[in-house]
C-alpha cells in the first residue's frame, strides 16, 4: 500500500496543501508549530479515521472554517483508490472510497495499516492500563475485522450492564435475573476477545526481544506479559463471584475491560528499572514487532509515521532506524524533524528516492 498522493483542506493549521510522495521515505521539515505533525495526524486519519493525538473531529477543522478535507490517492495493488474524509462542523464524518460511503468506520479499518512512533509513546509506560489496553485492541483491530466486532459488541454490552448496576444503586433495588441476562453475551465476546489477545502477545513477544537487541545492542531480556483475570478464571465465574462488588461500585469490576500488558526487563517492570534510552529502545522495538505482525498477518505494509524521532534519539540511533525499517521493507516511511540538513543527510544515504517538504 503506498500514499501517492494526499490534499488537506482546512485540517488544523493547514488551509490547502497539496503532497506528492515517494513510495519510500517522506520526511516533513520546519520549525516547531508549523504543522508538521498535523500531516502526519492526516496520515494517520487515512489509516484509523481519526486522530492520533486524541482531538475530537470538530476541534480538528481549521479555525473559522466549517469543515475539513483529507483527500489522498492510494496505489492497491494493481489498481488507485481514492480515499476522502470529510468533516462538517455541523454534521458527522463521512469517510468515502472511490466515492462510495462506508456504512461504518470499522469497515475502513485494516484497509491502510499504520503504526506511528512518536514523543507520546512513552505513555504506554508511564499511564494506566487503559492506553495499554487501546494500544493492544488498536493493533489487532487492524489485522482482524472479527476482532474489532467483538470489542464494540462487548463495549457496550458492559455499558449496558453498568447502567442497570447504577438504576439499581439510585432506586435501591436489586433484580439478579435482569443482570444475569448481560452474563452470556459479555462471557461470550469477552472470551473471544481474551483469546486473540492472548495470541497476539504470545507471537509479539519474541519479535521486540528481536528488534530490541539490534537497536539497544544490549543484552537485556525485555518482555510484553498480558495481564487478564481470564488466564486464571472463565468468564461466567468471574461475573458471578464479584456480583456484590459490582453492586457496591455500581460497574463491572472484572473482566477483559480491566487486561493490561506488563513491560518487563529482566523480569522486572521496566518503568521502575529501565534509563531513559532503554525505554525508548523497548518502545521503537515494540512498534517495529507491530509493523512486523500486521504485515505477517494481512500481507500488507503498514505505513510508518516518525514523529520527531530526533528529538527523542540520538542521530546515529535514528540513522540505524531509518536503515533498519528501510532494509526490512516495512513499507512507505514518513518522518517529521525541525532541521533540515540534518534530515537530509540521514534519509538521503539510505534512499535517495527519498523526498523532503519544508512546511
Amino acid at each position: 500500500m503506498i500514499i501517492n498522493k494526499l490534499l488537506l483542506i482546512n485540517f488544523k493549521s493547514h488551509s490547502e496543501r497539496a503532497f506528492e510522495f515517494s513510495p519510500q521515505i517522506n520526511c516533513f521539515v520546519g520549525n516547531n508549530g508549523v504543522g508538521k505533525t498535523n500531516v502526519l495526524d492526516a496520515l494517520h486519519y487515512l489509516s484509523v479515521g481519526k486522530s492520533f493525538l486524541g482531538n475530537s473531529d470538530i476541534n480538528n477543522v481549521k479555525s473559522d472554517e466549517d469543515f475539513f478535507v483529507i483527500e489522498s490517492e492510494i496505489q492497491n495493488e494493481e489498481k488507485e483508490d481514492i480515499i476522502k474524509i470529510l468533516q462538517p462542523k455541523e454534521s458527522k464524518k463521512i469517510i468515502k472510497k472511490n466515492d462510495k460511503n462506508y456504512d461504518r468506520l470499522a469497515d475502513h479499518i485494516g484497509y491502510l495499516p499504520s503504526v506511528m512512533i512518536s514523543p507520546y509513546d512513552s505513555n504506554l509506560i508511564s499511564d494506566s492500563g487503559e492506553s495499554r489496553r487501546k494500544f493492544l485492541d488498536a493493533m489487532i483491530s487492524q489485522t482482524d475485522s472479527s476482532y474489532l466486532f467483538d470489542l464494540i459488541q462487548y463495549q457496550k454490552t458492559i455499558q449496558q450492564r453498568n447502567a442497570l448496576l447504577k438504576y439499581f444503586a439510585k432506586n435501591r433495588v436489586f433484580d439478579k435475573d435482569s443482570l444475569e441476562i448481560y452474563d452470556e453475551p459479555i462471557s461470550n465476546f469477552g472470551t473471544r476477545i481474551f483469546e486473540k489477545r492472548k495470541e497476539f502477545v504470545e507471537k509479539l513477544n519474541p519479535i521486540v526481544q528481536h528488534f530490541y537487541e539490534i537497536i539497544s545492542g544490549g543484552k537485556e531480556i525485555v518482555n510484553v506479559i498480558y495481564e487478564s483475570h481470564l488466564l486464571t478464571e472463565e468468564f461466567h465465574s468471574l461475573l458471578s463471584g464479584s456480583i456484590d462488588k459490582d453492586r457496591a461500585l455500581t460497574y463491572t469490576s472484572k473482566g477483559t475491560h480491566k487486561d493490561d500488558l506488563l513491560f518487563e526487563m529482566n523480569g522486572n517492570s521496566i518503568k521502575k528499572i529501565g534509563s531513559q534510552g532503554q525505554q525508548k529502545s523497548f518502545l521503537i522495538s515494540l512498534k517495529l514487532a507491530q509493523i512486523n505482525r500486521i504485515k505477517e498477518l494481512t500481507g500488507k505494509s503498514p505505513i510508518l509515521l516518525l514523529d520527531d524521532i530526533f528529538d527523542k534519539l540520538d542521530d546515529t540511533r535514528v540513522s540505524q532506524l531509518i536503515e533498519l525499517v528501510n532494509k526490512e521493507s516495512f513499507g512507505q516511511i514518513f518522518i517529521t524533524d525541525t532541521h533540515k540538513e540534518r534530515t537530509e543527510n540521514v534519509v538521503r544515504r539510505i534512499n535517495e528516492e527519498s523526498r523532503i517538504f519544508e512546511i
